[in-house]
C-alpha cells in the first residue's frame, strides 16, 4: 500500500472518529504530497521523496514545537506536538542510539576515518545508508564523539 493509499486510508478514518487534529494533519500531508507530484518534473515520486517529505515535515513542526514551549504558549505547542506525532505514524521505525552507535563505528572503521578531517565521509555513508531510519542531528553528534 503506497503513502498516499495509506494517508487517504487515515482521513476516511479519522473522519468517521470525528478526530479532528488527525484529519487536519493527514489533510496536510495529503496536500505536501500532491505539490510533489504535481511539481513539473514528470518523474514518479519515489519513497525516498516520501520520506523526506514527512521528516521535513515533523522537522518544521519539532521546530514550531520548541519555539512555542520556550515562550509558554502552550495552546499553541501542543497541536504541533499532535502533529507532529500523528506524521511520525507514517515514517519507517527510527534507529535506536545503540543500534545506531554500532552501526556508525561499523562505517568509522569501514572508511578507515581516525579523526575529525574524514567526518565528512563517515557522514555521507551514514547519511545514505540511515536515510530515514534516523535523524542527522544524532547521526552527526555520534559521529563527532567517535572521532574526536
Amino acid at each position: 500500500m503506497s503513502l498516499t493509499d495509506r494517508i487517504n486510508a487515515g482521513i476516511k478514518d479519522a473522519m468517521k472518529q470525528k478526530d479532528e487534529a488527525r484529519k487536519r494533519t493527514l489533510r496536510a500531508v495529503k496536500a505536501q504530497l500532491l505539490l510533489l507530484k504535481t511539481s513539473g518534473s514528470g518523474e514518479e515520486i519515489t519513497e525516498d521523496q516520501e520520506i523526506k517529505l514527512l521528516q521535513k515535515m515533523v522537522k518544521e513542526r519539532q521546530d514550531s514545537y520548541e519555539i512555542y514551549s520556550k515562550q509558554n504558549r502552550d495552546d499553541l505547542a501542543g497541536p504541533e506536538k499532535e502533529e507532529m506525532d500523528i506524521i511520525k505514524e507514517f515514517l519507517p521505525q527510527q534507529m535506536s542510539e545503540e543500534e545506531l552507535a554500532v552501526a556508525i563505528k561499523a562505517i568509522v572503521e569501514q572508511v578507515g576515518a581516525s579523526s575529525m578531517k574524514d567526518m565528512g565521509k563517515v557522514m555521507g555513508m551514514a547519511n545514505k545508508q540511515f536515510a530515514g531510519k534516523a535523524d542527522g542531528k544524532t547521526i552527526s553528534m555520534l559521529v563527532k564523539g567517535l572521532l574526536s
